[in-house]
């Protein structure tokens, strides 16, 4: 056989067995510039381009270049983009309201394909932050998830690659155990490619009943599970002591839904997790709670763990690791220090020498206040960075609640008079505890921008505090028992409608009230059996407390027998639930603090030091009365150019921004058809650099919308 031919051989039989791949790091296509190849830009998620055309001098002159239009936004559903598309050689890729997967020329907008998975699955919507590319040789593909499906497509055709999972999908509950196989499980967030290794983080339920988070690397030819990390750990290994004996068997959560960063270099993947279920009472897993809120660092190879640290012991706050870590070098004592950095919801920012885990500023454990909860331990400790200094404010008090008039002020203190607040960790109760920052930061899911030259990152910050009120839903014990139908709306879906059915003030949770004279009751059994939208499927609650829920949004209720519920009916029911996600507003619907409500930030991380922060985003009518610029809720992250430009969408009033990166000054801004609520991103396609955003709206009561638009300069 002529040598050619073996070496033919020989490649085709390596690709078979999954040994030989082709290299991301080796291939230029995968280097952020001409592309924005991953999410985020890099597998250290610097959100950052060495791009230079558009520059302080010329960014006022940015045009659009084009919008794209998806054509599938719904105003009932309040759809949303979040996506953090990718672009590969002139090509784009990216995600639809409806979950569509799109490619598209990235120098005109135009269509290439479109996929469509509910064609082929039956699928929940929910929120989709990106897809990934792989390729090796001519075999170029997008992978994506959708409901509980994990997708490949062709990258060239659209088509679905049907030697991938079952016709061109895998389960994502694969490995999770059977109990997990009814439960809701969705990934929001884009995977991360290790050769022929696609690592996949999940969404569950925040409820009592969840499936559990574990880690999973997929074969990227077969779809096939290569390892699982169980982030709730079996007899024997390592953090199994830190929860009550055989909690993997009930307890759920303890995912990573925001991402992760990959050291290629030393094999190193970084993995941020979530809270385990259920978020705010943990009576029935006492203890601290491993690898529940925790940095892991795992052999990329095999999964296995390599060290951890656990920013909140046995979290009671819902302090999900809300975004993936920047992997970064610093100077410290004079020396260069490969190190992760990790933003938190609470403002915190978490340094660590990369391959020791060693913090890089002393991190002390300090006392937190106790529960008085029936049932519950809080844990006595919690970690705090002494350095760099939190991002956002820390406590609610009197003294810095809104002044922005006498009528604001003297209504949030009637409220702040009556609640538990004044500092981090004040556990839940029935009397009402501020959260603050909120569920939805300081730190959320857009991430951060790292400039490797100045050390400096750039993270934007929420400052809204919520109140988190808890329910005692015991019949034996409680002051008010319920029925069974009202026990199992408030556990299971006051949290998002609201304890009164009236949804949210927002309008991303739409009202119950008059729900039946909307749908029929098969509809609405049809609805909480299966979900529909967002909404997963309740279907695990059982056919008794389905019939129960039904009737109680009926009006129609019975009281309940406390000592007739048996042990079925309490399958997945903790004692005590809460009011809903509440915002802390004044009656005029701003925030309870004092301005600023949202800002972009400068942190040196070789000193620790915060350099700058200015308000992100303007409320109109508050600055046309001489109130100074607000800021506002964001969503959604920054990415930085090596012109010192930084690019941010995020902020409640629709505009996308720049500013100059040394001083945060405002340099430039755009009012986009609907909220830019997504990281943007940047390339260069023959010569002309571009930026995208996605405008999907939908968030915090704004419009939804269903384009992605690019600028570049004339």
């Amino acid at each position: 056989m002529p040598t050619y031919h073996r070496l033919f051989l020989f490649a085709l039989i390596f690709s078979f067995l999954g040994i030989y791949s082709c290299s991301e790091k080796e291939n230029p296509k995968f280097k952020t510039g001409k592309n924005w190849p991953i999410y985020l830009g890099d597998k250290h998620n610097s959100h950052y381009s060495p791009l230079s055309q558009i520059n302080r001098d010329n960014v006022d002159q940015l045009k659009v270049a084009w919008e794209y239009k998806t054509g599938d936004t719904d105003s009932r559903s309040n759809t949303q983009i979040q996506c953090n598309p990718i672009i590969i050689d002139g090509i784009m890729y990216g995600s639809t309201p409806k979950l569509k997967v799109f490619a598209i020329d990235a120098a005109t907008g135009k269509q290439k394909w479109l996929y469509d998975p509910a064609a082929i699955a039956k699928i929940s919507m929910h929120v989709s932050r990106g897809v990934v590319y792989w390729e090796d040789g001519n075999d170029k593909r997008i992978f994506f998830t959708a409901g509980p499906y994990l997708f490949a497509l062709n990258a060239d055709t659209g088509y679905p690659i049907q030697t991938f999972g079952i016709f061109g999908r895998a389960s994502l509950k694969s490995k999770l155990g059977e109990w997990a196989q009814n439960l809701y499980v969705v990934s929001r967030t884009p995977g991360i490619i290790f050769k022929d290794l696609l690592i996949m983080g999940t969404a569950v339920s925040e409820g009592a009943l969840a499936a559990p988070g574990y880690i999973r690397a997929y074969d990227v030819r077969t779809g096939k599970v290569r390892w699982t990390f169980r982030t709730i750990p079996k007899p024997g290994e390592f953090g199994y002591e830190t929860w009550p004996k055989d909690a993997y068997k009930s307890i759920g959560g303890v995912n990573s839904w925001a991402g992760f960063a990959l050291d290629e270099q030393r094999g190193i993947l970084f993995v941020p997790t979530g809270s385990a279920s259920y978020d705010f009472y943990g009576g029935n897993r006492k203890g601290a709670n491993l690898f529940a809120n925790c940095l892991l660092a795992l052999d990329v190879k095999t999964g296995e763990r390599i060290w951890h640290f656990q920013t909140v012991h046995h979290d009671l706050w819902d302090r999900d690791l809300p975004s993936p870590p920047n992997l970064i070098t610093v100077v410290h004592d004079g020396k260069e220090i490969d190190a992760v950095a990790q933003v938190a919801k609470s403002g915190f920012i978490f340094l660590f020498d990369r391959e020791t885990g060693k913090p890089l500023f002393p991190i002390e454990e300090r006392p937190v206040k106790p529960t008085d909860l029936e049932g519950e331990e809080a844990w006595p400790t919690q970690p705090f960075p002494t350095k760099p200094p939190p991002f956002c404010g820390q406590q609610l008090t009197m003294e810095n609640i809104t002044d922005i008039s006498p009528e604001s002020h003297n209504y949030i203190a009637g409220i702040l008079a009556n609640v538990r607040t004044g500092e981090q960790f004040i556990p839940p109760s029935k009397q009402g505890t501020v959260i603050y920052p909120g569920f939805d930061g300081g730190g959320e899911w857009g991430g951060s921008a790292f400039d490797p030259k100045s050390k400096i990152l750039y993270t934007n910050a929420n400052e809204m505090a919520w109140i988190l009120t808890m329910i005692d839903l015991n019949p034996l014990t409680s002051e008010n028992p319920v029925s069974l139908g009202e026990s199992t709306y408030l556990a299971n879906c006051a949290m998002c409608h609201g304890q009164d059915m009236k949804g949210d003030i927002t309008g991303t949770y739409p009202t119950l009230r008059g729900i039946t004279n909307k749908y029929k009751d098969k509809e609405i059994k049809e609805i909480i059996s299966n979900g529909k939208n967002f909404m997963p499927s309740w279907n695990h609650i059982g056919e008794k407390r389905i019939k129960a829920v039904m009737d109680f949004i009926a009006g129609k209720q019975e009281t309940m027998d406390p000592h007739s519920v048996g042990i079925d009916d309490n399958k997945g029911i903790v004692p005590f639930t809460h009011t809903g996600y509440n915002r802390f507003f004044d009656p005029f619907g701003y925030p309870a603090m004092k301005p600023p409500w949202g800002t972009l930030n400068a942190i040196d991380l070789n000193k620790g030091e915060i350099l700058w922060q200015v308000p992100l985003g303007e409320i109109e009518e508050l600055s046309e009365k001489g109130i100074p610029k607000t800021g506002t809720e964001n969503y959604g992250g920054p990415i930085l150019t090596e012109s010192g430009l930084l690019f941010i969408g995020a902020s409640k009033d629709e505009h996308f921004r720049v500013f100059d990166q040394t001083t945060g000054e405002e340099l430039w801004k755009y009012k986009l058809p609907a909220g830019g609520y997504a990281t943007p991103a940047t390339y260069e396609v023959d010569g002309k650099q571009y930026v995208v955003i996605a405008c999907g709206g939908g968030k915090m009561g704004t419009k939804p919308g269903d384009s992605y638009i690019a600028f570049s300069l004339p």
